[in-house]
């Protein structure tokens, strides 16, 4: 039992390096709003995405614990090419294209189905875009994100190597959330997920609805029909379709499950209760609400008619 346990004690976990350099930022960011006059940093609002992070942190204390076990048992009685990758840099380039490729999928279903929406949807539920925001994260999303990665140690990854590499990913996830840088030279744009494109990704308005899941790399995006191009002409607005106007951290964090309950209550058929938990937010047994994709065609249609 003891090597299933002994990589829970050795992991040294990056995160807890770069958090001095968070405080850091989000100071500086919040300077600088201040010498602009800018609303964008409340002190409500961000005080509830920072205690949805200190949240996160004590929740994931116990769901990383499970998951290194579980990537151990793998690793060790079926990983498939240990030796080849282990700490070797061959093993560390695949892992950081691999986790980059799981982190895209697990973020765009987390997009596209009604339950694990409903866990990830604190992270847009602010209505402002600072580094803050990047502390909103999901508690109950916590619960099922290892999942995603039970893959790499059936390859052969380490579950440490796995473990640090998803931290690195989440570290750089936190500096492209804020306005204050525009864009980058076109092959890192190209190449990267940036502030540009992820202030797209928080945004309400209907045409950047679900677009631009990246964690490191915007390839995938552009690879699976998921991008979209930040339009000077299109000001993003932030926040969700239905904004929710609380600060407290245990509303942000249960709110869509609580209408989610809801909506399968009032369900007529079995089926349809399975389908708003597994079809994508905004679907309806009757068809009085739309989903994204839908609202996107309306929206289409309807610049359509006022350009003629």
């Amino acid at each position: 039992m003891w090597e299933f346990i002994q990589p829970i004690i050795n992991f040294d976990n990056p995160i807890s390096y770069a958090i001095p350099f968070f405080v850091l930022l989000m100071g500086m960011e919040a300077y600088l709003n201040y010498k602009e006059r800018s609303d964008n940093y409340q002190l409500k609002d961000s005080a509830a995405s920072i205690s949805m992070g200190l949240g996160s942190i004590f929740i994931d204390l116990i769901t990383k614990s499970t998951a290194l076990i579980l990537f151990e048992l793998i690793y060790v009685n079926y990983g498939l090419f240990n030796e080849a990758l282990s700490g070797t840099i061959l093993g560390w380039v695949l892992l950081f294209f691999l986790d980059d490729f799981t982190f895209y999928w697990h973020h765009r279903f987390s997009h596209q189905v009604r339950l694990l929406w409903a866990a990830h949807v604190n992270h847009h539920s602010s209505t402002h875009y600072n580094l803050s925001t990047a502390l909103r994260q999901s508690w109950a999303e916590l619960g099922y994100k290892y999942l995603w990665y039970l893959w790499l140690p059936l390859l052969g990854f380490p579950p440490l190597m796995i473990l640090t590499q998803i931290s690195i990913s989440l570290i750089y996830q936190f500096w492209v959330h804020t306005k204050h840088i525009k864009r980058f030279p076109t092959f890192f744009e190209f190449l990267f997920n940036t502030p540009s494109h992820h202030r797209v990704h928080h945004a309400k308005n209907i045409i950047y609805l679900d677009r631009n899941h990246a964690g490191i790399l915007i390839i995938w995006d552009r690879l699976f029909g998921t991008f979209m191009e930040e339009d000077p002409k299109e000001p993003v607005v932030y926040g969700i379709t239905t904004n929710i106007n609380t600060y407290n951290p245990l509303k942000i964090a249960s709110h869509e499950f609580i209408n989610l309950g809801k909506d399968i209550y009032k369900a007529p058929t079995f089926s349809d209760k399975l389908k708003y938990l597994l079809f994508p937010p905004g679907w309806s047994h009757d068809g009085s609400t739309m989903t994204a994709d839908e609202m996107r065609v309306d929206w289409e249609q309807q610049k359509a008619k006022k350009d003629v």
